[in-house]
Formats: structure tokens, sequence, C-alpha cells
């Protein structure tokens, strides 16, 4: 598929279909689940219990919007294979993981077991399908051995990871691509109906996001208390963008996988314009100019070792998908802030999303 025209959802392919979703209760699962029940789909979600409070999950009451609502762990290969015996889908979003870089330092093999065996259980699960299932299954930009340069990463390039996260991640990609050249195809061992790919996007932002160690969280939680914002890593420069952003990439990467020829089982990258490449200290003011505050630097030598510099080139997306970011650096913070401040102020959280995703769906203007 060889497109440069930017492609929307395709709102008819999604009606009615049966999707299996894990990492539902989290943060960019909620806004996936929401989106995907928004345009028809019958969703099956397996996640853990929420576990901050607030989460978007109960804020948007997504139990009540979902067909089938497991909290399940993915380690579990019996519980994961019952689930997708059950749910039969015909799409399936990975994101159940364990996300957190400074978590991973105080609990490597749990990570480890989450994010590479947690995969492979999944596959293991769906391989006994008998109908074709698109797969679309998500890791993260820091996959990549990080050279702190200049240039952003596409994806033949080298793979690595300084820290458990990163590196459980990275291992997962491998994994995942060891598994799809193994026992997909039509050997005696094999299975013709999966259709597997890898999504590589990080440092999504937006509404709802309540967990800790994350800057922008934790910068609305002090906002709202009216307490000056901590920040630990000011020099750090991301790639910051909207939650909506990579998700929109995923469900045109599920379309493909499921209608295109010649299914695009590889890797894609999913981040913003080089624009929205920005240090924190600069989101940080950003974000002030819409919630007026303070921060202070909190920088600690000593603290666990977290990449300086990071961002993705994104031309393939583009060309084999006809995917690209929406809204600008600009756009992103005011939504996001705007978010936060209006459920602060009384708005319900199902609102703003519902507000987010019109506005991000809406046609450009001419």
């Amino acid at each position: 598929m060889e497109t440069l025209e930017l492609m929307l959802v395709n709102r008819e392919f999604w009606a009615g279909k049966r999707v299996l979703l894990t990492g539902h209760t989290g943060f960019k699962g909620s806004w996936l689940a929401l989106w995907l029940t928004q345009l028809g789909a019958h969703v099956t979600g397996v996640g853990l219990e929420p576990d901050t409070t607030p989460n978007l999950f109960g804020q948007l009451e997504l139990v009540k919007r979902l067909d089938q609502h497991h909290i399940a762990d993915i380690r579990d290969a019996k519980a994961l294979a019952e689930i997708a015996k059950a749910c039969q889908p015909q799409v399936v979003f990975h994101l159940a993981a364990q996300p957190l870089v400074r978590r991973s330092y105080r609990d490597p093999l749990g990570t480890w077991a989450t994010n590479v065996m947690g995969s492979l259980h999944l596959l293991e699960a769906l391989k006994p399908l008998q109908h074709p299932c698109a797969v679309v299954m998500v890791t993260t930009d820091k996959v990549y051995e990080n050279k702190e340069w200049l240039y952003g990463y596409r994806e033949n390039d080298r793979l690595g990871g300084h820290d458990p996260y990163s590196a459980s991640k990275a291992a997962a990609e491998l994994a995942i691509a060891s598994w799809r050249s193994s026992f997909c195809g039509t050997d005696a061992h094999q299975t013709p109906y999966l259709a597997i790919a890898t999504a590589r996007a990080g440092n999504v932002i937006g509404g709802g996001d309540w967990a800790a160690d994350r800057i922008v969280p934790d910068a609305m939680r002090a906002l709202a208390a009216a307490e000056p914002i901590s920040v630990r890593n000011p020099a750090a420069t991301r790639p910051w963008q909207h939650v909506l952003e990579p998700l929109g990439g995923y469900l045109r990467l599920a379309e493909a996988l499921a209608t295109d020829p010649d299914p695009p089982c590889e890797a894609f990258n999913f981040g913003p314009h080089l624009e929205s490449n920005r240090p924190v200290s600069e989101l940080i003011a950003t974000m002030l100019s819409h919630w007026p505050g303070e921060w202070v630097d909190q920088s600690d030598p000593n603290a666990p070792h977290e990449a300086g510099l990071l961002h993705l080139q994104i031309d393939k997306a583009h060309h084999r998908l006809g995917w690209q970011p929406r809204w600008d650096y600009a756009t992103t913070i005011a939504r996001t802030v705007g978010w936060y401040r209006a459920v602060h102020e009384g708005a319900t959280a199902l609102e703003c999303c519902l507000s987010d995703l019109h506005a991000y769906q809406a046609p450009p203007s001419s």
C-alpha cells in the first residue's frame, strides 16, 4: 500500500468488529476502549485493576460500555487463552505492560515477565483461531539503542535498552518477530490467520493520565493543589504527542493488517512532527501558560538513568498507512491542560474525552 493521502479511521470497518484489547484499564487503553466503542466495535478488555485514584477507566465508566471486562494478569497464560477463546477476536490490540522506567528498576523481573512473556502468552492464546485476525502489539519508542544523537530513529535501527523497561520492550520486539517468523504461515505447526505488527510510540500525553512519575500528571496534580511543580529532568528532550495520535495510528495499522492484500506485518513508529520535540523545561513553561503556577528544578545526579534525547522518524507510517500527526505541539498542550483544568473545575471526564475525540476526528479545514 503506497499513498501520500492522509487517511482517517474507517468507521465502517470497525462497526461490529470483535476486538480484544489488553491493558484496557490503563491510560492509553481507556482512551482506545472509548474510541473503539464510539466506532461501534464490540470490545473485550483484559487488564489489571487500575492502580491510581482517580483513574480514567473509572472516570469514563467503561465497564458499562464494554462487551466483556476481565481483570486478569497477562502473565497468566491459561486465563489469557480462555479469554481469547471466548472472545474470538477479529482484531487485537496489545497494550498491557509494565510501562514505567523507574518502577522497572524496583521490579526488573516483574517487568520482564510482563512485557516479554506476557506478549508471548497472548500470541499463543491467539494461535488456535480459525479466522483472520489483525494483531497490533504495542511496544515503545525506547526499544532503540539510544545513542543520544540528533537524528530520529527508524524502524530498522538497532534495538537496545539501558534500563530494565526499555530492554524488556526491545526483547519483546525480538520475541514477537521470532514468533511471527516461526508460527505464522501454512506449515503444519503454523497458523495462516494471524497478521501481526508492532507499534512503537512513547511519551504520550493527554487528559486522564494519573500515573506517578510522569511529568504531565505530576504537574497537573501540583497545579490543582496550588503547589509548585517538581521537575526531576528539565533538560531531557522528548517527542510530546497527544495520546490520540498513536491510537489513531494503531487503528490504521489494524485496518491495513486486516484489509491489505500484502499486510504490513512489520514494525511502525508513531511519533509527532519534529517541532514537537521539546525539552521538559519548555513543556512546563507551555503548560503554565494555560494554567498559571510555578515549578522547581529537582534534578538528582544520583537518580536512575533515563534517556536524555529521543525522537522517531515516522516516514514509514505516512507512506505505508497514510498516517501522520494531526495536532501540533501547541494544540497538544492546550488540549491536554484544558482537559485537566476543565475536570478540576467540574466537567466530567467523559465530556472532555468526547470533546477531544470529536476535535481530533474533524476533517481538516481547507
